[in-house]
């Protein structure tokens, strides 16, 4: 964990603190991702009024190479990719964590961060798949079709963004299409570098499979990158918060959409779980988002293989950054048979 001892005094002007913030109740959150750290705390402090309190979340980049492949040329960090989003985010429907302050200066707790709001509620967890355990599998059938609903109009709604005025432009490359296929074509590099000598049958028929049949989509708009309800947090029904934004791109919609139905697929047929009273199907999914959006969004199972590719190229990555740390013995095999490939199989086999 981040040493935090520097914390308090960068926070102090940012909360108007009149003296020292300290920081109590610090502790991980339930589900931890693979790019950056994050801590949940509490500022304890006085202003000018009285003393005060404050649940705020740190997110502070970490030493391993990157999680996602960089939409852009140069150096990614993606904590500063997600603050940029967020900020970017702040004035539009999509409901995102207020952010207290970006710190890009690695002095100051050993490497940068930002500093947002807590936001509470419920976050479905993927170790084990909400479909099997908590707050999801244990709601009502009426709850959860509700949830996955408003889950679905919350990702339309990050699609209506215009990514333009927004400012999201940087997430383009100069003179780059924000198409399928450049995404195809970044992603497939990505792949290529992650596995080095080694061989995927699985990556590889996908691969040709999308090179011949990847479908146009719709004009581009801000992708989420990945977008799931684990990935949201949920309030009476209701996605409260969006979080985690480090694999955001300028690409049409369908990229989006086929991650979050690939997802759905992984929290059932992939590990053997029934779909719950009141879970919709994907099609009725795919349904729910068409009317969200207003329009027809055609057959999805391509975007879903192309998600799903996307999905088992970075379980690779995620084990190389394993083997690195010495976590994990080089000669493993979880890079190739995992559950992110078995639903890559799946998908080809449909």
């Amino acid at each position: 964990m981040t040493d935090l001892g520097a914390l308090g005094a960068w926070l102090a002007p940012r909360l108007a603190a009149v003296g020292e913030v300290g920081i109590d109740d610090v502790r991980a959150p339930a589900s931890i991702g693979y790019s950056a750290e994050t801590v949940l705390f509490r500022a304890v402090y006085h202003t000018a009024g009285g003393p005060a309190a404050r649940r705020l979340v740190l997110r502070a980049e970490t030493p391993d190479p990157p999680v996602y492949p960089a939409q852009v040329p140069g150096p990614a960090v993606e904590i500063d990719i997600q603050r940029k989003v967020m900020e970017a985010l702040a004035p539009t429907p999509v409901p995102v964590a207020p952010l207290l302050g970006w710190e890009a200066d690695p002095a100051v707790i050993g490497t940068p961060f930002f500093v947002m709001d807590f936001i509470d509620g419920d976050v479905p967890s993927l170790d084990p798949p909400y479909t099997t355990s908590g707050f999801f599998a244990e709601a009502a059938p009426l709850d959860r079709n509700e949830m996955i609903a408003d889950g679905l109009r919350v990702l339309a709604a990050v699609h209506r963004v215009n990514w333009r005025s927004a400012g999201l432009g940087w997430l383009l490359a100069p003179s780059t299409a924000p198409t399928l296929a450049h995404q195809l074509e970044l992603w497939q590099a990505y792949a290529a570098a992650e596995l080095g000598e080694r061989r995927h049958p699985a990556l590889e028929q996908a691969a040709d499979l999308l090179h011949r049949h990847l479908p146009t989509g719709s004009p581009p708009a801000l992708c989420w990158g990945d977008p799931r309800p684990g990935n949201m947090i949920w309030r009476h029904n209701r996605c409260v918060c969006v979080t985690d934004f480090e694999a955001a791109a300028i690409a049409p919609p369908e990229a989006d959409l086929g991650w979050w139905l690939m997802f759905d697929r992984s929290c059932h047929e992939v590990i053997g779980a029934p779909r719950l009273d009141g879970e919709p199907s994907r099609q009725e999914q795919r349904e729910l988002y068409s009317a969200a959006i207003g329009g027809d969004v055609g057959p999805t199972r391509l975007h879903e293989v192309f998600a799903a590719y996307r999905y088992a190229a970075i379980v690779v990555r995620v084990m190389n950054r394993a083997v690195a740390r010495g976590q994990v013995p080089a000669d493993h095999t979880v890079w190739l048979d995992n559950p992110a490939a078995v639903g890559l199989r799946q998908l080809l086999e449909t």
